[in-house]
């Protein structure tokens, strides 16, 4: 079974996970895909919290409720189950790193590393090192791995860390759309074992086609478009779904898989609204039905798409398929917050494949 066939967990037993930056468990629901059980998560946002309990019913307690930066090791080795000297065979998260994500870049205190998230990473380092699991995979924002005088440092420690803690490990950026997810995604993966065992490597990709002026993954299998993604979802208007206020009006004449550009002199309008590169390219960006969605953002402004190619927001069942949530997955808290749980997540599609590729290869 796995997420690609619509389901929500696997039969296979492939032993006890433990969960950090859960959010609202798309890594969690890729996990138990590839066969694991995540009997412990740690998540502090109280709407993530309320998703987990309501899709991870199986969970071995409750999940724990509270900054990572206060919770010892022991507390979630105890919370999955594990006594003595038992150790998980897996350990997964994504610590948030703002300071390293592009839009952080445009705050001086997040380009010089001051943002406090930084810390987190360290949070997965220790418990990784105090849990002592089989094999750990780590997510992040591929641009912790800029050469910059924000990321090198951190990236730099946070492999020191890992190495230190006794682990080998590979990373690399994968593009979610490369492994059958409808969105184009770059995520950075950090998977590893104990020294001495052989070293996993990340799966291959499935899908290719073009990405920023390049291709990538296998182009014997086209990525997957939002218009098969989205082709038969029924979903009921939402709220607040029109796009008003100063450049509401002007979405309906841009093309689809176009932004602000469209009203530009460059690209030949009458008259044009917008300066050259003078707006975020997901400005008044609609999606393309023959094309993969751009990355889903959680905090977007309100401007700011990627917007459904009929000049509206999407709504929530519809960014489910663009993430590989199944219809199933029940997501707790108000618009808003919704969006910026989906737009926070693991797509469960390429947490799937990444552990499951892991776990094939320690089998």
């Amino acid at each position: 079974m796995s997420v690609s066939s619509g389901t929500l967990f696997s039969v296979t037993n492939r032993g006890i996970a433990i969960s950090l930056f859960s959010g609202a468990g798309g890594l969690d629901l890729g996990v138990e895909a590839a066969g694991y059980e995540v009997r412990a998560a740690v998540e502090r946002d109280p709407d993530a919290v309320a998703t987990m309990e309501k899709n991870f019913s199986h969970l071995q307690t409750e999940v724990i409720q509270k900054d990572i930066l206060e919770t010892p090791t022991r507390d979630l080795l105890r919370a999955a189950g594990l006594k003595g000297k038992e150790r998980p065979d897996l350990l997964v998260g994504g610590p948030p790193c703002t300071p390293f994500s592009k839009s952080g870049f445009w705050l001086e205190y997040k380009r010089k590393g001051l943002d406090p998230d930084a810390s987190l990473l360290q949070a997965y380092t220790r418990v990784l090192r105090e849990s002592k699991p089989r094999a750990f995979v780590l997510e992040n924002v591929y641009a912790l791995t800029y050469n910059n005088k924000a990321s090198r440092p951190a990236y730099e420690r946070l492999l020191r860390e890992i190495d230190e803690a006794g682990y080998v490990f590979e990373s690399k950026v994968l593009n979610a759309a490369d492994y059958g997810v409808p969105q184009a995604r770059p995520r950075l993966f950090i998977i590893g074992v104990p020294k001495g065992k052989t070293l996993p490597q990340h799966p291959e990709a499935t899908h290719g086609g073009k990405w920023e002026r390049r291709a990538t993954g296998d182009v014997n299998q086209p990525h997957v478009t939002t218009g098969q993604a989205l082709a038969g979802v029924v979903a009921e208007p939402e709220p607040g779904e029109t796009v008003g206020g100063k450049y509401g009006h002007l979405l309906p004449d841009i093309p689809p898989g176009e932004n602000y550009l469209h009203y530009t002199e460059e690209k030949g309008h009458k008259n044009p609204e917008f300066a050259w590169r003078s707006r975020y390219w997901s400005f008044l960006l609609k999606l393309d039905p023959q094309r993969p969605s751009p990355t889903i953002q959680a905090q977007p402004g309100p401007y700011i798409g990627p917007f459904h190619w009929e000049s509206r927001r999407l709504r929530v069942p519809e960014l489910k398929k663009l993430f590989t949530f199944p219809d199933e997955f029940e997501f707790i808290g108000k618009r808003s917050s919704v969006q910026s749980q989906l737009g926070n997540c693991v797509p469960p599609l390429l947490a799937e494949k990444v552990v499951r590729a892991v776990a094939e290869q320690i089998d």
